[in-house]
């Protein structure tokens, strides 16, 4: 019985998150975090432009809530928006910002707008990304394109732990086209970095000893 609570619990919170991204499709948003507490369920909402998410005097935040009351029977569902500092490190804000380019401009400039997402997160500091194009791009048959700068990880538990994933899918005329986006950000400790320290001499290892001799 616990086990299927603890499942059926997290199969909700999966289809809030889900519907959360799908409505907030367009306004950068990055990811949610749904915290329990006594007073009900917290829902952390993080996206890059907070504004858009909240809405002229909080119409989309009261809009959101009253959906998350009826629709997932939520008893009194608290939501709070965090700001995401740097957008060009975050997968899900670049995937869904590609796509939403592609929607506008076409799939004639897909290789500008992918060039251009490896340009700003390698100038906000990522060791790596990587963007893959799938579809009808730009001929009347699917392919993949794949566009990469600076160094990934593809393997290890760093690929899985340390990289950042994700995915959104652009529709336009011909179809729809999907993006996935892999970022590994500036922070991230590499097994494989290793800091090779010089041996003192023997002049500079007395030096010292005399230096702490004499400021005792």
């Amino acid at each position: 019985m616990i086990e299927r609570k603890f499942v059926k619990e997290k199969m909700k919170e999966l289809q809030v998150q889900e519907f959360i991204g799908e409505t907030l499709k367009n306004v950068g948003h990055s990811h949610t975090i749904i915290q329990r507490t006594p007073m009900g369920e917290k829902v952390i909402i993080y996206a890059s432009r907070p504004g858009l998410v909240v809405g002229r005097k909080g119409e989309n935040i009261k809009k959101l809530t009253n959906t998350l009351k009826k629709k997932f029977n939520l008893e009194n569902p608290q939501i709070e928006i965090s700001e995401v500092t740097n957008p060009n490190l975050d997968a899900q804000i670049v995937a869904e910002r590609i796509a939403s380019t592609i929607e506008r401009f076409g799939t004639n400039k897909f290789k500008a707008i992918g060039h251009k997402a490896l340009i700003d997160a390698i100038n906000a500091g990522a060791l790596g990304i990587e963007v893959v194009v799938s579809g009808k791009v730009p001929s009347a048959r699917a392919k993949s394109w794949r566009f990469y700068n600076g160094y990934l990880k593809k393997a290890g538990n760093i690929s899985i732990e340390g990289v950042k994933h994700a995915q959104a899918r652009a529709v336009v005329k011909t179809g729809s086209i999907g993006i996935k986006v892999s970022i590994m950000p500036p922070d991230v400790e590499l097994p494989d970095d290793l800091e090779v320290k010089q041996p003192e001499t023997k002049v500079e290892a007395k030096n010292e000893t005399q230096g702490t001799q004499k400021s005792k």
